[in-house]
């Protein structure tokens, strides 16, 4: 039976490049929030964003499990940064017989202020096309974060 594997980390924890680490050696497919909302709406999506997430997440869930009963692993590079969405995808697959596995790569705060730094740089001279992490946006997903106990990872990634 395929499985969904559910990517955890904070922005800029390195979730994009793991899953296209997993996807080379397992052949899974990835589905990713960001590059869906990039491709449809650009970077600029304001007071709708939320919204836009959620409509994105909810395509996608059913996506994946389209893929999964499919017999093919499915990679879903988003976050899950709270226990809360994490509760959610675990119910929304195992409705549906789909077996879910946490991987959660866990940063330190001095590094991920280093990943945001490189990453604002790399947006701002074109050589990246994700969001650019404002102070803004820095402290609301600073604020959403809840690291994962112990019981819902699957695997630990220290990066």
């Amino acid at each position: 039976m395929a499985r969904i594997i559910m990517l955890c980390g904070r922005l800029c924890s390195g979730k994009t490049t793991y899953s296209a680490k997993l996807k080379n050696s397992s052949g899974a497919v990835i589905l990713s929030v960001d590059e869906l909302m990039i491709a449809l709406l650009g970077r600029e999506t304001g007071e709708m964003h939320d919204e836009y997430v959620r409509r994105a997440e909810d395509y996608l869930f059913s996506k994946a499990a389209e893929i999964a009963s499919a017999g093919v692993d499915v990679i879903l590079d988003q976050g899950f940064w709270t226990r809360l969405s994490r509760e959610k995808a675990r119910g929304y697959f195992s409705s549906r017989g789909i077996p879910c596995e946490l991987h959660y790569i866990r940063i330190t705060d001095d590094e991920w202020e280093r990943r945001i730094s490189k990453r604002n740089s790399e947006v701002a001279a074109g050589r990246s096309d994700a969001y650019f992490v404002d102070d803004g946006l820095r402290a609301k997903f600073r604020s959403l974060f809840e690291e994962p106990d112990e019981s819902e990872i699957t695997v630990r990634i220290e990066g």
